[in-house]
């Protein structure tokens, strides 16, 4: 007899972890592979970090915390918001957790029932609604047909259709660099209060804007969820270690879910962590050249017949509409990788129903990759 399988399992794959398998198979076969698929930064974590988990590993122990983290981060996250959005947020509402994955996975069990119906955008990060999906809970894509991001008109279309529990968006928003405006945030928090919807704010992307300064939804009131990580502006992604600020009325329903699901964050990237907010000069200095990858981007890659989808904004994604070359992108990201050697994320990972138009470039690399990249691409178009 077999084992089988729940319904759980059937959910769409990540697309961009697939295409960086397959770039890490060429690697291995000593072929030069350029990865634009996968938004990770190529710059290691600050020396600082680095420096606080040499010294915690040479102490020897590294155990458990507390579930909701160490509170000398929670305080350092605190000051954070103090600090870079004059928003007073106790540490007591912070909840530390393993990467912002498992972030979304707490709020989405404390939050909802199987069956409520959950809004998020299309394009938007795959994981939402694969992780939704799993747990039951109906998810609800917005296509933004070429809007830059899920705004208040949306939201009141959706909730009319039929009623929803909840909203999710993120500001710079994966796959787009799309950056919702501060009025458009306000009246976009103020329809989900009005409406009975509770919100999800993903900030994971916060300090790498190139226009505007960075709104937290925080600022419009403390009965929202948000979700931020050390991966991306921070250079931590394989350190797994994120954070949650919650209304004091999560707070323990979070933790006690928590206590079961992962006990604690690692405690060697918590206390790493809370270096992270002193290495402003170190990391502006690599934001400075994702700023530099980002314009050699935005004119490069409409000359080559990929017009740009949304405005890069933030973040560090081109998200790209591909149809002058395929009406396939999955197959054309298999082409691409393996003919002209450059990986890049299909969109059918952001966007079910459109993605085949679209293709994700991130330009986190180095800028001698991006512009490597896109003579490799010139040539095999051609």
């Amino acid at each position: 007899m077999g084992v089988s399988s729940s319904r759980r399992g059937d959910v769409e794959p990540f697309h961009a972890m697939d295409v960086l398998a397959g770039a890490n198979r060429l690697i291995a076969q000593g072929i030069d592979v350029i990865s634009m698929a996968v938004g990770q930064p190529s710059d290691p974590a600050p020396l600082a970090v680095r420096r606080a988990a040499s010294e915690a590993l040479e102490r020897g122990r590294i155990g458990y915390t507390d579930a909701l983290g160490l509170m000398s981060l929670r305080e350092a996250i605190a000051r954070h918001y103090a600090e870079n959005y004059k928003v007073e947020v106790s540490p007591d509402r912070i909840a530390v957790t393993t990467g912002s994955s498992a972030a979304f996975n707490l709020a989405f069990l404390a939050m909802f029932d199987a069956g409520d119906r959950v809004a998020i955008a299309a394009p938007g990060y795959p994981a939402y609604r694969n992780i939704m999906a799993a747990l039951g809970i109906e998810v609800v894509e917005i296509e933004l047909d070429g809007a830059p991001y899920l705004d208040a008109a949306h939201l009141r279309a959706a909730h009319a259709d039929k009623p929803l529990k909840g909203v999710l968006f993120a500001s710079p928003a994966n796959p787009t660099g799309s950056v919702i405006s501060e009025p458009d945030l306000a009246e976009l928090r103020a329809a989900a209060r009005e409406l009975g919807i509770t919100v999800i704010s993903d900030e994971i992307y916060h300090r790498l804007t190139y226009g505007a300064p960075d709104t937290t939804a925080l600022a419009y009131g403390d009965d929202v969820i948000v979700i931020n990580s050390f991966s991306k502006y921070y250079c931590m992604t394989g350190w797994r270690i994120g954070w949650m600020v919650l209304p004091q009325e999560l707070v323990r329903p979070v933790e006690r879910i928590a206590q079961s699901l992962y006990i604690s964050a690692p405690e060697l990237s918590q206390v790493a962590a809370i270096e992270a907010f002193s290495a402003t000069g170190e990391l502006e200095a690599v934001k400075a050249r994702y700023a530099q990858n980002r314009d050699l981007l935005m004119q490069r890659l409409p000359e080559l017949g990929f017009p740009l989808a949304a405005p890069m904004d933030g973040a560090f994604y081109a998200y790209c509409d591909v149809r002058r070359h395929t009406n396939d992108s999955m197959e054309f990201a298999r082409r691409m990788l393996a003919e002209a050697h450059v990986a890049a994320t299909p969109g059918r990972d952001f966007d079910t129903r459109q993605g085949h138009r679209y293709m994700r470039f991130s330009y986190a690399g180095s800028n001698r990759d991006m512009v490597e990249a896109l003579a490799r691409l010139e040539r095999w178009l051609k």
